[in-house]
Order: structure tokens, then sequence, then C-alpha cells
């Protein structure tokens, strides 16, 4: 057991050896957020006495998640899988999604164990979500004293630990991939374009990454208010959110998921805002160099949008009344005709009474036509490879969610055996599952551990028709050109400035 015990910059850490892997789980790398910490920005941890036993996952962030009050304001922990035997190992560091509002890094989904028999180490960490990570109440009187980026702060913290400490777990601090998927995949962007961890990853993966979710704290404040509206509160109740138990504010939280399309068609939800963390905004700032250096490797879903786009409680527009406000209250009226002669051509089925003109619409706007922006901007300073997920299971064909937002995730972790991965391939030929899965996992895998995801199949991106890896039954490259959507599209932006929802 003593040979599993490593000496960090906060103290002894003792690992478990389990499943064929040594695991060092839940171990604090920020003071707990409590008390006169709430609202404020991570710090890091004070160096703990004795050894610290790192056996088990750490409480998940206080989320609602599927009608279940879970988690606990004391969460800012992060866990670590490597091989047995062995040193110096290309690092994965893997930042889960769920909106900033749900989820966490010990979801069985994201077990690193497939990635750790490829010789690889990996790393996760939990961080403060919704309320308490993303919302920023700093404009409000009496709230001067708060902090805003709560659960970006804590994404820095993690990254600073671990590259202060990564090496004497075995890992090499000079290869190191950050990735991850949905907000995940956002806070991907966000660190190519924070200073303060610059310097600190090589490569980077965004996976179905929402490049835009990034607000100035009065656009913020559109959400903010919904969220007074949904407690019953008026800003003289907002001391109470010091003191309030964690659960109570879930209430409010429900309530702007619910009705933030509704107020504001197109905009996000609560997510991180401009400030001195994030002081540009990704796009303008990887534009500008930001991320000089890096290696990227980034795409989408063909059919994202069907996991967001509803009939009721809608996570994006799904009319074109919706679609048409949205453009009026960012000042885009001129650019709306042919948006909709875009979006309206050709034949369109229905996705649960939505027609599926805004299933597209929603898959571009947030997801494919930023994500081309990005690389874009990225390829003039490092290299960068596309690619785009288009399996559709027999599960995907039977519910219309065809080639969904997050749907390729079983596959990343190589995870069978986890009740979505299930659900995602129910009667599939085992042939075919295979395939899939090992076309992106080792994508991934060669991407970590060299630089390039298939030097010989997978051209680097060199613009909007560029060809782009296919994962589908048969993954290929494909020449892809979208030339027609960027310039439909252009430089529209929306809910970027004071003016956009007034």
């Amino acid at each position: 057991m003593e040979k599993y015990i490593v000496e960090t910059t906060s103290g002894k850490v003792r690992g478990y050896e389990r499943n064929g892997l040594i695991e060092y789980l839940g171990i604090p790398y920020a003071q707990p957020p409590l008390g006169k910490l709430r609202f404020k920005r991570a710090r890091p941890i004070s160096q703990w006495k004795g050894i610290f036993g790192a056996k088990e996952y750490g409480h998940v962030s206080v989320q609602l998640e599927e009608g279940e009050l879970k988690g606990d304001e004391d969460c800012l922990t992060l866990n670590i899988q490597r091989p047995l035997e062995g040193e110096n190992f290309p690092v994965l560091v893997w930042i889960h999604g769920g909106g900033y509002n749900t989820g966490s890094a010990s979801d069985p989904l994201y077990n690193g164990k497939a990635f750790v028999e490829d010789g690889i180490l990996f790393i996760s960490f939990q961080y403060r979500l919704n309320v308490l990570g993303f919302y920023d109440f700093t404009t409000y009187p009496g709230c001067e004293d708060f902090e805003s980026n709560c659960g970006i702060s804590d994404h820095i913290i993690a990254m600073k630990w671990i590259h202060e400490n990564v090496k004497v777990f075995g890992g090499n601090p000079n290869q190191v991939t950050i990735a991850g998927e949905s907000a995940g995949g956002t806070s991907i962007m966000n660190m190519l374009v924070i200073p303060s961890v610059r310097g600190m990853f090589q490569q980077a993966i965004p996976a179905s990454a929402i490049p835009n979710g990034i607000f100035t704290h009065e656009i913020a404040r559109e959400n903010m208010d919904l969220f007074l509206e949904g407690m019953k509160w008026t800003d003289k109740d907002l001391p109470k959110l010091r003191t309030i138990h964690p659960f109570e504010l879930q209430k409010g939280n429900t309530y702007v998921a619910e009705k933030h399309q509704y107020r504001n068609p197109g905009m996000f939800l609560p997510s991180p805002v401009l400030d001195d963390l994030i002081p540009v905004r990704p796009l303008d700032a990887i534009r500008n160099g930001s991320a000089a250096g890096i290696k990227l490797m980034i795409g989408t879903n063909l059919h994202e949008g069907t996991m967001f786009v509803r009939s009721e409680k809608t996570v994006f527009p799904s009319n074109w009344s919706m679609v048409e406000e949205m453009f009026k209250k960012n000042g885009n009226e001129e650019a709306l005709p042919a948006i909709m002669e875009y979006y309206q051509s050709g034949g369109h089925e229905d996705f649960n009474g939505i027609d599926e003109a805004f299933i597209q619409f929603a898959t571009d706007y947030a997801f494919q036509m930023p994500a081309l922006k990005i690389a874009e901007a990225q390829k003039a300073y490092g290299e960068v490879w596309m690619y785009r997920f288009e399996f559709i299971s027999k599960f995907g064909q039977k519910t219309g969610y065809k080639a969904a937002h997050a749907f390729e995730l079983p596959c990343v972790f190589k995870n069978r055996n986890f009740k979505f991965s299930r659900l995602i391939f129910d009667d599939e030929p085992e042939e075919k599952v295979e395939a899939i899965i090992n076309s992106i996992h080792t994508s991934w895998v060669q991407f970590i551990k060299t630089g390039k995801p298939d030097a010989e199949n997978w051209p680097k991106y060199t613009g909007y028709d560029s060809p782009i890896r296919i994962f589908d039954e048969k993954t290929r490259t494909e020449q892809l050109n979208r030339s027609e959507l960027m310039s439909v599209w252009g430089d529209l932006r929306f809910y970027e400035d004071s003016t956009s929802s007034s």
C-alpha cells in the first residue's frame, strides 16, 4: 500500500489499486466554498497533515437532476486514474458537461478506465454548478462583495493544482490534453482564452461546445431577473442567498430553465461572464492568437438540436415567431429573410411535433456554425482537425433523436455497460457497435498520445470546404462544403451587448 502514497503540494495522498489500475479519488483541490466563501471564487487548498486516503469520489455539486435534489456545497475535488506500471504518461483532463446546471465527474459514464488501459493518465474534477457556480449577482445592490465566474474559478484552481502535481502521479506535464463535451466543451473554449491557465496544456478537444456561451454582466442579469421571479423574490431578498439552504435555490433555477427561451429566444442558460478571468470572448480572443500553438480537435453531432428543441419548455427557439423575436432583439432583422429561406428550403419531417427546420437551426446556431468559426480562427495559430458524429442507432431512429447531442460519449469512453450506452446501442449488431466505438475512442487516444488523430486518413482543417472526419457506421473522411451555411450566418451576433434584450 505504501507504494501508492505520493507527496503533493497539498500533502500526502494514498491511492488504491482497483480493477487493474491505481485510483486517487476525491482529492480536495480548493478550500470548501462554504459559509463566507459561498459566491466567492475558489481559494487554494490549505495543506493537510497526515495522509489523505483518496478512496472514494467526493460529493457532486448541488443540483436538481431528473427530479432528484442531490449534491453538496463542499464539492471541489478531483480524481486521478493511472496504469499500474510506468511513468511519464500523456495526460487527459476531462471536464464534464450538463449545461453548467447538472452532471458530475463521478458519473459512471466518465470512468477513465479505457483511457488508462491505453497508457493515459486520466483526470476529472467536480466544480460548482448552476446558482452557486454560474449565476452572476454582482450587479445587484447588496451583492457587491459576490464574485463572478465562481465555477470557472474552480476550473482554474483545478488546472493549477494538476499542473503543479501531475508529475508525482506519473503524468507528463508537457503532454496534457484537456477535453470536454457540451458545457465541458464550452469550458475547453474558455480555457483557450483564460490567461491564467496558459501553458498548462498543449492540446484540446472541445466536443459539442457552445463557443458563444458567455455573457456580459448586463445580459446575464436577464436570467438573474428570471431567477428572482421564480423564487418570488425582489432584489431586497437577495441577502438570503448567503445563508439559504442550497436546495431551495433550485426552485428559481428550474424556473429560469423553463422560461428563459420565452423571455429571450436564443439566449443560453446561465453561463460564464466576461470579467477579469475571461476578459475577451473566445472567438475574438482565438482570432487574436490566444491559443497559439495549441492543437485542436473539434467537432459536433449531426442532430445536436433534437435534445433541446421542444414544443414545451424548449431550450432553443421552436417556431418562427421565436426566431423573429430573437433576430429583432439583437438588431439582425435584415438577415432574417435569408435565414428563413435557408432553413425552410426543402421538405422537413416533424420531430415530436416540431418542424425539423428548427432542429437544424438550433444545431447550427449553437454548435456547428460557431465551431467552424473557432476552427477557422485557430488554423492560423495551430493545427486543427474537425469531425462530425453522424451515427444513427436504431434507438436514435426510433425515437427521432438520430445522431443527437452526447450520443458519441459511450464511444469516447469505450463504455458499453452504462445505462445510457445500453440505450443507444440496444439491438445493434455487435460488429457495428465495435466499429463505431473503436473508431472514435482510437482517434482520441491517438490525438492524446501523438498530437494527431489519424495522420494518414484525417487531413487537417483548412477552411469551410475542408475534408473532415465523419464518425458513422463506416467511419470515413469526407469533403464537406459548409461555405453557404457560413455565408448565411455571416458575423451575426446575439445577446452580446446590453442593448440585445432591451
